[in-house]
C-alpha cells in the first residue's frame, strides 16, 4: 500500500514520478523517480473455506486428485506472494496419520504411499484434512490462512470390459455407442488409444463410440485402452482399461478366382484322372465359416451329344480337375469354366465363374519332310562370290508342339569339297543353302546335292518314320536371289534448316543384280520427304517447318517389286532433327573415287576434313568424325581419325557384299552437328589389290540360241543323211530277192 503524506507530497512537487516496484507509474511526470516498495501487509486467502472432494479407492499414490486454490495481494513473484501449502491436521488418523500429502508449491493433493496401502483398511466415513496456505515462502515469518478439505472415500469403478462383438457393415447413426467406462474420484479425463488405429473415440463422461462402419476383411479385432487422468494427464489407476472390440464376419465377399495364368499344357493320348488343374479360390470372409465355404461346379465344356463318358472331371470339394474317359485330339485350346459358391453351395451364396485354359499337345511321332523332294537344277557362274545364296529349302513337321518341330538340316552327299553350306533356325522349317567356295567349272561343271531332315528332339509314337531328304543339283550359272532391302531399318540426321531437294540417304535392294524395286512412303504426315521410285533416293521435299531439334520423324518406306508388285517390304525410316548450325556448313573436300577390297585388306578410305570453315582455319578446334545411327553402318565399318580434319574409313568385317556403299559420317564441332555421305565402292581383288570388273559378252560370239540351233540343224541333217542310206540299201535288197531261181549262179563244186 502507498502511504497517504507520499501521494500528498506528489502534489506539491510536480516534477515528481511515483512508481511501484513492478513498473507501475502511480504519478507525475519521468522527472524524478520514486520507487514504492511493497510491504507484506496481504493475508493470503484460500478459494474456498471448505472443499468437498472425493478419491476413488483405486488411485495411485503420489497423482494428485484435487489441487488447492490460494491467492495473495501482494506483489506477484515477490516473496510477499510465494505461497507454500501444508496438511496441519487429518482427522480421522487411522488407520494411519499420514494418508495424504499436499505439494507444497503447486497444492496438489495426493494419496500417500502409506495411504495407498492402508485405504483398502480405512474406515468407510470420510476424512477431513485442515489445509494452510503461507506467505513468504519458506521463511518462517509470514502470513496465514486455513481451510477445510473434505475427502470421500468411493468404490473404485475402474473394472475390467466385457469384449464388444460388432457385426462389420453395421448400418446405424455414427457415432454408435458401443461400452461405458468410469472413473468414481473427482475431476477426470478420459483419453482412448486403439491398437491398431480404429474409428473410436470416448467422451467427457467416458462413453466410447465407433464412428464409422467396420470391415472384417480389412480388421477382424481391435484393442481399445481408455485412461482415466487428471488435469495434468497423469493416470489414476495404475493400467487402463482394456475393451476388445471383436468384428463378426457378414457375407460380403464373393470368392475370388486366381488369374487366368497361360494354357496348361496336356500331351494327346493322357490316361483319364490325369491332373489338370487345381482351382485355388479365396474367400475374404472369416476361415472356417459357412460364408467361406466354398464348392466347386463344372459350367463347361459340357458332353457332346452322343459322345460316351465326359472329357473332364471336377471334385466339387477340392476343385481338382482331371481327365475323364472321352477322348481328345492334339491341337484343342479348351476353356473350362468352373462356378464357385460359398455358403457351401445354399441359396443365398456368393459366387464367381473361374477359367482354365487347356491346350491338347501331341507327342513326337511325325518325322519333318521337305515340301519337295527334287527340285529344277539352278545355275551358278564359276565366279559367283562366296555367302550367295543358293536356294531355300522348306521342310515341314506334322507335329503341333513346337519344341517337337525343331528341325535340323545335313548335307548328306554330293558335297566332298565342302563347296556348299547351310544356315537355318531350328524353328522355321526353311534353310538356306549358300556357296562357302569359289566354283570352277573345270573341276566339277556340276553339283548333285542330298540334303537331309531329322528332328532334334527324339522321336517318339508307332511309327515316327525315317528323316526326309531332297536332292539340288547345281549348274555353273548364276541365280538371282530373291530382293531384299539393304538394311531392315533406316536412320537419318539433318539439320532442321536443310533446304527442300536436299539428299538424305538411298534406300537400296540388298542385292544389285535382283529385279528391280518400285519405291514409295507411307505415313509422311508432314510432307517433309518424297522418294525417288526408281533410284530409292530419299529427298526433303519442302522446308522442316515445325521441326525442332531433338524431334523424331519416323515415315514408312515400302519397296514392291517391279515385275511381282503384290511382293513387298517395308522399313522404318527415322528421321533426327538437329540444331541448324550458326554459321554456313563447311563442305568436305571432294575425295578422290576409291574402293576397298574384299575379304578385307589394309586399306582404307580417307575422309578429308571440311574446308570454307572459318574458325578452324583460325585454329579455333577440330573436328569430330563417328559412324551415322545406322545399325548396319556400325555393324560393317570402322571410323577412326586422323587428325582434326581427316579420319580414315576401314570395312568392320572380314566380309562385305561386293557393291558400292553409302556411309553416313556425322562431323560435329562444338554444338554443330551435320552428316555427310561417302560413296565407297567394294570389290573383289587381284594379287595387286586392283579391283576385278565383270566382262560382258564379246561382239561376234554365239549366243546360247544359236548355238542350240546349229546343234539342231546339224542333227537334222544327219537323219536325213541315214533316212537316205537306208532307203537305197532296202531297195537294193528287194532287187536281189526278185530274180528267178535258174539265173543264179551256181556255185563252183570242189
Amino acid at each position: 500500500m502507498v502511504p497517504a503524506w507520499l501521494c500528498l507530497l506528489c502534489l506539491f512537487i510536480p516534477q515528481v514520478t511515483l512508481e511501484t516496484e513492478d513498473g507501475r507509474v502511480l504519478w507525475g511526470p519521468q522527472h524524478v523517480l520514486v520507487h514504492v516498495k511493497d510491504e507484506n501487509d496481504q493475508v493470503p486467502h484460500f478459494s474456498q473455506a471448505i472443499y468437498k472432494v472425493q478419491l476413488s479407492q483405486g488411485t495411485r499414490p503420489g497423482v494428485p486428485f484435487f489441487f488447492l486454490e490460494a491467492s495473495d495481494g501482494d506483489a506477484p513473484d515477490t516473496a510477499n506472494s510465494d505461497l507454500r501449502f501444508h496438511i496441519l491436521n487429518q482427522a480421522p488418523s487411522q488407520p494411519s496419520a499420514d494418508m495424504f500429502q499436499l505439494e507444497p508449491q503447486l497444492g496438489a493433493l495426493a494419496l500417500s504411499p502409506e495411504g495407498s496401502t492402508s485405504l483398502d483398511q480405512a474406515l468407510e466415513g470420510p476424512y477431513q484434512l485442515l489445509v494452510q496456505v503461507k506467505d513468504m515462502g519458506d521463511q518462517a515469518s509470514g502470513h496465514q490462512a486455513t481451510a477445510t478439505v473434505d475427502v470421500s472415500i468411493v468404490e473404485n469403478t475402474w473394472v475390467p470390459l466385457d469384449p464388444v462383438h460388432l457385426a462389420e457393415n453395421l448400418q446405424v447413426p455414427y457415432p454408435h455407442h458401443i461400452a461405458q467406462v468410469h472413473w468414481s474420484g473427482g475431476d477426470v479425463h478420459y483419453h482412448l488409444e486403439s491398437q491398431p488405429l480404429g474409428p473410436f473415440d470416448v467422451d467427457k463422461e467416458g462413453k466410447i463410440y465407433v464412428t464409422r462402419e467396420l470391415d472384417r476383411e480389412a480388421q477382424a479385432e481391435y484393442l481399445l485402452r481408455v485412461r482415466a487422468q487428471n488435469t495434468r494427464g497423469e493416470d489414476y489407476a495404475a493400467e487402463p482399461l482394456e475393451l476388445p472390440v471383436v468384428v463378426m464376419d457378414e457375407n460380403d465377399n464373393m470368392p475370388v478366382c486366381p488369374p487366368r495364368g497361360p494354357a496348361i499344357s496336356i500331351p494327346e493320348l493322357s490316361p483319364p484322372g490325369t491332373k489338370v488343374a487345381k482351382l485355388s479360390v479365396e474367400d475374404a470372409d472369416a476361415p472356417g465359416s459357412p460364408n467361406s465355404h466354398i464348392v466347386y461346379r463344372l459350367l463347361s465344356p459340357e458332353p457332346e451329344e452322343g459322345a460316351e463318358g465326359k472329357a473332364f472331371e471336377l471334385d466339387s470339394t477340392l476343385g481338382s480337375v482331371t481327365l475323364g474317359d472321352a477322348p481328345l485330339q492334339a491341337g484343342q485350346n479348351i476353356l473350362l469354366q468352373v462356378l464357385v459358391i460359398d455358403l457351401g453351395g445354399a441359396e443365398g451364396g456368393l459366387s464367381s465363374t473361374c477359367e482354365i485354359a487347356v491346350t491338347i499337345t501331341d507327342i513326337n511321332d511325325h518325322a519333318p519332310e521337305f515340301t519337295t523332294s527334287q527340285i529344277e537344277p539352278l545355275s551358278l557362274p564359276e565366279d559367283t562370290e562366296p555367302g550367295t545364296l543358293v536356294t531355300t529349302l522348306m521342310a515341314t513337321d506334322a507335329d503341333l508342339e513346337p519344341a517337337f518341330r525343331l528341325m535340323d538340316f545335313a548335307i548328306e552327299a554330293g558335297d566332298v569339297e565342302g563347296n556348299f553350306g547351310l544356315d537355318w533356325e531350328p524353328v522355321s522349317g526353311r534353310v538356306q543353302l549358300r556357296l562357302l567356295k569359289n566354283l570352277s567349272y573345270e573341276a566339277a561343271p556340276s553339283h548333285k546335292l542330298v540334303v537331309v531332315v531329322r528332328s532334334v528332339a527324339e522321336p517318339v509314337g508307332p511309327d515316327p518314320g525315317p528323316g526326309a531328304t531332297v536332292t539340288v543339283t547345281v549348274l555353273v550359272q548364276r541365280v538371282v536371289p530373291p530382293p531384299q532391302l539393304d538394311q531392315e531399318s533406316y536412320e537419318a540426321s539433318v539439320p532442321v534448316s536443310t533446304p527442300a531437294g536436299s539428299l538424305l540417304l538411298t534406300i537400296r535392294p540388298s542385292d544389285p543384280m535382283s529385279n528391280p524395286l518400285r519405291f514409295s512412303l507411307v505415313n509422311d504426315s508432314e510432307g517433309w520427304l518424297c522418294i525417288e521410285e526408281v533410284s530409292g533416293e530419299v529427298h526433303i521435299a519442302r522446308a522442316l517447318q515445325g521441326a525442332q531439334p531433338g524431334d523424331m520423324y519416323t515415315v514408312l518406306v515400302e519397296a514392291q517389286d517391279a515385275d511381282e508388285p503384290t511382293l513387298s517390304t517395308s522399313a522404318t525410316l527415322v528421321i533426327h532433327f538437329l540444331k541448324a548450325p550458326s554459321a554456313p556448313t563447311p563442305t568436305l573436300a571432294p575425295e578422290p573415287s576409291r574402293h576397298l577390297c574384299t575379304p578385307r585388306q589394309d586399306r582404307g578410305v580417307v575422309v578429308g576434313g571440311p574446308r570454307g570453315d572459318p574458325d578452324l582455319a583460325g585454329g579455333h578446334g577440330p573436328y569430330s568424325f563417328a559412324l551415322g545411327p545406322n545399325p548396319t553402318a556400325q555393324r560393317d565399318w570402322r571410323l577412326r581419325a586422323l587428325n582434326g580434319s581427316h579420319a580414315y574409313l576401314t570395312l568392320g568385317l572380314h566380309w562385305v557384299e561386293p557393291r558400292e556403299h553409302v556411309v553416313p559420317i556425322v562431323v560435329s564441332r562444338h554444338d554443330r552437328v551435320w552428316q555427310i555421305q561417302v560413296r565407297v565402292i567394294v570389290c573383289r581383288c587381284n594379287v595387286e589389290g586392283q579391283c576385278m570388273r565383270k566382262v560382258g559378252r564379246m561382239k561376234g560370239m554365239p549366243t546360247k540360241l544359236s548355238a542350240v540351233g546349229i546343234l539342231v540343224g546339224t542333227l537334222i541333217a544327219i537323219g536325213i543323211f541315214l533316212i537316205l542310206v537306208f532307203t537305197h540299201l532296202t531297195l537294193a535288197r528287194k532287187k536281189d530277192l526278185d530274180q528267178p531261181v535258174d539265173s543264179v549262179p551256181l556255185k563252183a563244186a570242189l
